[in-house]
Parts: structure tokens; sequence; C-alpha cells
């Protein structure tokens, strides 16, 4: 195959982001044939293409459009759009990603496509140095938003009862979540789905929390925005107490933040993932933490130790039981966590970039308990 198409908006298909370098929230023509890199645009975003796309030539979809009105077609669709393209560029077959639209796939009458089995771009995992920089931008605006979390609590009262007070109203987990999405969003970034989950909330890794918080039960709070600017995402997870914390919890919190530092040492270039996350289950085994079903509900470490973080907030490498070999420029987070009904919920997450003898933290925000 010399020829390779995308046909995506690049607001939510990173693919098409990668590859062109702007965002362009309606559907467009990406296409690379014979080492020439093309898009077709329409006259709302043909000046800004021509300005920003990184392609070789930027095509007008206005003209195409008039061409084939000239022979007859009163409604032009992309479909005959594109196939006018792909015959002028004298190209009868090409190839695409996964996600390629059905319907359109079956309108293009006379062109054979090829699904590409895996990434489109796999050069997408390795970040360069610039990729790098625009991810530890992303990590600020979490941090940020961090910090504001953090605030809100302190700023919060014990009450008699063991609900947390703010001006006299209880402080709920979308209260702590507004906080944080208003301050990335001043900043530039887009936050949603925030997690500010306590007490037995948290021991669904992806539970987002909801009403009033308690003081004394650990809050798990994960910020994974989306720099608005470039696309990348940035991701940290804190867990916290306002009050002061179990001795069953504190026990938690040591062991999950010693099996972080048991991941930092081990994450290098040539590693595979799966050790990595068996050397962190064999931490919580060792300190007797047990993971599996209890009384209908999983408990103790059931989740992947990390994932690729770029123009996605999950994508490859995987650092779990199912893993990739690591290489240098990958970036991944490192969360290990644990999680008992009754107890709460510990999960501590750091984004690192993989290095040929390391890896090097982005983030920067301290860790600790107690609030």
């Amino acid at each position: 195959m010399n020829a390779r198409l995308i046909v995506a908006d690049s607001e939510h298909n990173a693919d098409m982001l990668y590859a062109t370098g702007m965002f362009v929230p309606d559907p467009f023509i990406w296409l690379e044939a014979r080492g020439k890199t093309y898009v077709v645009m329409s006259d709302l975003e043909i000046d800004r293409a021509r300005k920003k796309a990184r392609v070789d030539r930027v095509l007008s979809l206005t003209r195409y459009q008039n061409a084939l009105r000239r022979e007859g077609v009163k409604s032009p669709r992309l479909s005959d759009i594109l196939r006018r393209v792909l015959r002028e560029l004298r190209i009868r077959q090409v190839e695409v990603p996964r996600e390629f639209p059905l319907g359109l796939a079956k309108r293009l009458r006379g062109v054979r496509l090829k699904v590409c089995r895996d990434a489109f771009f796999p050069e997408r995992t390795i970040k360069d140095a610039s990729e790098v920089r625009e991810i530890a931008a992303a990590m600020r605006l979490a941090e940020e938003g961090m910090g504001a979390a953090i605030r809100a609590l302190r700023s919060s009262r014990v009450g008699r009862s063991g609900w947390l007070y703010v001006r006299g109203m209880k402080l709920t987990s979308e209260d702590v979540q507004g906080v944080i999405n208003a301050k990335i969003a001043a900043l530039g970034g887009s936050a949603v789905h925030t997690i500010v989950a306590g007490g037995n909330q948290a021991c669904d890794p992806h539970e987002t929390g909801h009403g009033p918080l308690r003081a004394h039960q650990p809050i798990i709070i994960d910020i994974f925005p989306r720099d608005l600017r470039t696309g990348y995402w940035g991701d940290i997870t804190r867990t916290v107490v306002r009050g002061r914390a179990s001795e069953r919890v504190r026990r938690l919190y040591v062991a999950v933040l010693q099996a972080q530092e048991i991941a930092f040492q081990k994450l290098r270039a040539g590693i595979d993932g799966s050790e990595v996350h068996k050397a962190i289950q064999d931490v919580f085994r060792r300190e007797g933490y047990s993971t599996g079903r209890k009384r209908g509900r999983m408990q103790g470490f059931f989740h992947g130790t990390g994932h690729g973080v770029g123009l996605e907030i999950h994508e490859r490498p995987r650092v779990s039981v199912s893993s990739d070999r690591l290489e240098t420029g990958h970036v991944v987070t490192v969360e290990p966590g644990l999680y008992y009904p009754g107890v709460g919920g510990v999960r501590l997450e750091d984004v690192v970039v993989i290095r040929k003898n390391g890896n090097t933290n982005l983030t920067k925000f301290p860790k600790f308990l107690e609030i």
C-alpha cells in the first residue's frame, strides 16, 4: 500500500490531530500518497490550514464540489469528493485506520480499502522533546487543579457529625470537582469526569464521587486535563485525608507509596511493563494485601500499573499483566492502588518519561496524606 487515508475531525481523533497539527471540528480528508501528504479543506478552514496544517498540499473542497456539480452531481457528498481526489491522484487502493467510517467505505466503489490492524501511527508512542514539553505543560494544568482541590479541603471545617463544612454547608465531591475544573479552564485546559471520591466510593477506581465528604476518610483525587492549545493530556492522582487518618489507612498509603517507588526504580527502556506490574503485585502480597472478589466486589490491586499518555489520555504502551516492552520516549503513568470497602481506597499517580537507563518524572506535586 503506497497510500494512506483518514477521514475524521481532529477535535476527537488523535491520529488526525497528530497528522495535521491543527484542530478542526468537522470531518475532513487527510491523504498520504507517494511520499506527499494532502488535506482537503472547506472555505471555512482553508486559509488557516495553509498556515498551520503539517502537510505538503492543502486542496480546496469547493473546487471539487464545483467540478462535480458541472458533471451533474447536484449535492456532492464527502464520498463523491474523496473518490474524485483519489481518481485525480491515480490511487486505487488505500490503507485506513480501524475506526474508518463503514458507511463511507461502502460508498467508495472502485477503491480497495485495507484496514490497518495495528496503530495507524505507531511512532505516536515515542514522544520527542517537544511532545514531552507539551505533556509537561498539561501536567502543570493538572497540578494547578490539584492545588485548588487541596486548598478547598484545607479551608473546610470538620463538623461534630464527621462531615466537612464550608460556610455552614456540607462540602461535596461536586463542590471540589467544580473548583478543580474551573481552575483548569481558567488556565486554558479542559477537565471532565474529574474524580473526587471519598470512603467506599473510592473503592471503585473510576467512580467520580458524589455527595458530601467526610473527615478522617481517604479521598482519592484523580485529575486528567487536556491542554486545549495542543491536545496533549496530563494525569495525576493523590489520596488525602482531611483530619486524622486511621492506622489502617496509613498502612495502605505507605504500601502504595512503596510500590510506586519500586516502579520508579524498574522503569527504563527495554523492560517489559508486565515485569514492573508483577513487582508491584509482589510488594502488595508481601505486605499482606490480597486481591480478589469478596462479597461480590473486587478489592486489593485489580487494575493496571499504568498507561501511555499523549494525544489520548489512555494510549499505548500499557504497564499491566498484558503489556509492551518499553522504549526510550514512551510516556506512561505510574498509578498503583489498593481498595478495601470499609477502609477506603488509596491511589497515587505520577507521569514519567522512559529513558535509556531509567525515567524522568514529569510530576512535581508533593505527596502527603493528611491535611
